[in-house]
């Protein structure tokens, strides 16, 4: 993403304009994402690549804490980091986006490198995208549900997911209450979700 959409999502996430709805971005623009190098990631260790156009999406939720401001995602975006890849001892954070209640896309593993999110099964065959919060009693903002679907927007338009890519819940795919009680519901109604 350029700078210059960076700064222009940030400012307007500053002033709460919000980033309206999905398409109404220029084809193929993938604001707003912030990159791994704004969030400070470290070098990943991770090499193994998916093999494009990817045909799954996994959707989960952190299951902790939830962030509302770039700079408490900033934090937490880190501290998952720090989770996985020193209490886990992944390679790198094991999502490959990372959704926060601020309205932005945090590039995990990005688009191409396999993420190490919904087990050995699915993880080599999917995108991993985690809202960061629990998600069981509550449901996420709509601008952040917005920057979900402008994620897989890009991710058609980038060529990354199939264009007849399926939405799962992580629960569909592995024993577990993610993405919790209410973000199931919400993406049970998407067009792509398939159980």
């Amino acid at each position: 993403m350029s700078r210059r959409c960076t700064l222009l999502t940030w400012a307007l996430l500053g002033l709460g304009l919000g980033l309206g709805a999905p398409g109404e971005e220029a084809p193929g623009s993938c604001c707003p994402i912030v990159p791994r190098r704004e969030w400070k990631a470290p070098a990943s260790k991770c090499g193994e690549k998916l093999q494009h156009p990817v045909r799954y999406v996994v959707v989960s939720h952190t299951g902790g804490s939830h962030c509302d401001s770039p700079a408490s995602c900033l934090k937490q975006v880190q501290n998952l980091h720090s989770y996985h890849s020193r209490t886990l001892n992944w390679c790198d954070v094991g999502y490959n986006f990372l959704i926060g209640e601020d309205g932005l896309v945090y590039e995990g593993r990005g688009w191409d490198i396999k993420g190490d999110h919904t087990g050995v099964t699915w993880n080599p065959m999917s995108i991993g995208i985690s809202f960061m919060g629990n998600y069981m009693e509550r449901s996420p903002p709509p601008r952040a549900l917005r920057a979900a679907q402008s994620l897989l927007a890009c991710g058609v338009a980038q060529g990354a997911l199939s264009r007849t890519y399926e939405v799962k819940g992580h629960r569909d795919v592995q024993r577990t209450l993610s993405p919790g009680d209410q973000l199931y519901e919400i993406i049970r109604t998407w067009p792509r979700y398939h159980e």
